[in-house]
C-alpha cells in the first residue's frame, strides 16, 4: 500500500497549484479504488463520521473521496431535519438504519453529532438532552466498534477569518447561493457558542475506541488531500489481482437498422 502525501511546491505554506493538487488526487483516488476492492473482498464494515464548523468543507472533502468510486459500496449519508416521527424515536434511531452491510463504507456527511452541535447552541434539543447524548455517546459507540464496524470520525475547523470569507462568497456569487442554510448565518453570529459546544462534545466523545481527528480546513486543496491520506492509513488493505477484461465482440445476427427507428422522435437541440 503507498503512502501518498500532497507535495508543496516550497514548503507548508506555499500554495498547491491546481495542477499539483489534481496530480495527488488523481494518485490518492486511485488508492481509494484499491481500498473498494479490499473492503468487498473483506467483508468490511466502515463508517465514516464529518463533522465540523459551517463552510469548513466537508462537502468537497467527501466529494473528493467519493466522486471516483461506487456509490454502491461508498454510501453517502446526509440527512435532512427530522419528521415528527423521528422526533418521537430513539434519538440514534434514524442513524441506525443506514449503517453498513459487508463491504460497504458509509460516509456521514454531519451525523448523530447534531445534537451535540446545531441541535444545542439552537435550542432544538433541552440541556437535558444534550448531557445526555454526551454521556451515553461513548457507550453507544464502543458497542457500534465492538460488533466490527470501524468508526472514523472527524472535524474540521476553519479559521474565523476564512469562515467569513467563504460565508461572504456565497451571498455574493449566485452559483453559491444554494449553499447557505437557514442555520449558516446564525452560525457565523454565535461562532463562541460553537466553540464551546465543540470542546464540550470533544472532551465527552474523543475516546480511545473512536477518537476524533482534527482537519484544518483553511487550505481546502490540501485538507482534501491530507483527509484521503489519513483515511487510506486507518484501513490497513493490499492490492487485489486484477480480472483480465475482455470486451465481447457485437452479434450480427437479427441485425437491422436501429438507428433508423430512432428517427422521427424527439431529439435534444445541438446548441454546442
Amino acid at each position: 500500500m503507498s503512502k501518498n502525501k500532497p507535495k508543496a511546491e516550497d514548503s507548508k505554506d506555499s500554495k498547491l497549484s491546481r495542477k499539483q493538487y489534481e496530480k495527488e488526487l488523481g494518485k490518492l483516488q486511485a488508492e481509494l479504488c484499491e481500498l473498494q476492492a479490499w473492503v468487498k473482498h473483506k467483508g468490511l464494515r466502515v463508517i465514516v463520521v464529518f463533522e465540523g464548523r459551517d463552510a469548513a468543507g466537508k462537502g468537497g472533502t467527501i466529494k473528493a473521496i467519493t466522486e471516483r468510486v461506487s456509490p454502491r459500496v461508498f454510501r453517502l449519508v446526509a440527512l435532512p431535519a427530522p419528521s415528527d416521527r423521528e422526533k418521537s424515536q430513539l434519538y440514534i434511531q434514524r442513524y441506525m438504519q443506514h449503517f453498513p452491510a459487508a463491504g460497504e463504507v458509509v460516509i456521514f456527511d454531519r451525523s448523530w453529532y447534531n445534537r451535540a452541535g446545531v441541535e444545542y447552541v439552537m435550542g432544538f434539543c433541552t440541556k437535558q438532552q444534550h448531557r445526555r447524548f454526551l454521556e451515553m455517546c461513548p457507550e453507544y459507540e464502543h458497542y457500534i466498534v465492538q460488533s466490527g464496524i470501524l468508526l472514523i470520525k472527524y472535524w474540521l475547523e476553519v479559521s474565523d477569518k476564512e469562515q467569513k470569507r467563504r460565508f461572504e462568497a456565497r451571498i455574493n456569487d449566485p452559483l453559491r447561493q444554494w449553499k447557505l442554510s437557514p442555520m449558516d448565518l446564525p452560525s457565523r453570529s454565535r461562532w463562541y457558542d460553537y466553540s464551546r459546544a465543540r470542546d464540550q462534545m470533544l472532551a465527552a466523545t474523543d475516546t480511545k475506541h473512536a477518537p476524533w481527528y482534527i482537519l484544518r480546513t483553511d487550505d481546502k486543496r490540501r485538507a482534501r488531500l491530507n483527509c484521503i491520506a489519513h483515511l487510506l492509513s486507518l484501513i490497513p488493505y493490499k492490492s487485489l489481482p486484477r480480472e483480465k477484461i475482455k470486451l465481447p465482440k457485437r452479434k450480427t445476427k437479427g441485425a437491422y437498422d436501429d438507428q433508423a427507428s430512432l428517427k422521427g422522435r424527439k431529439s435534444v437541440p445541438a446548441k454546442y
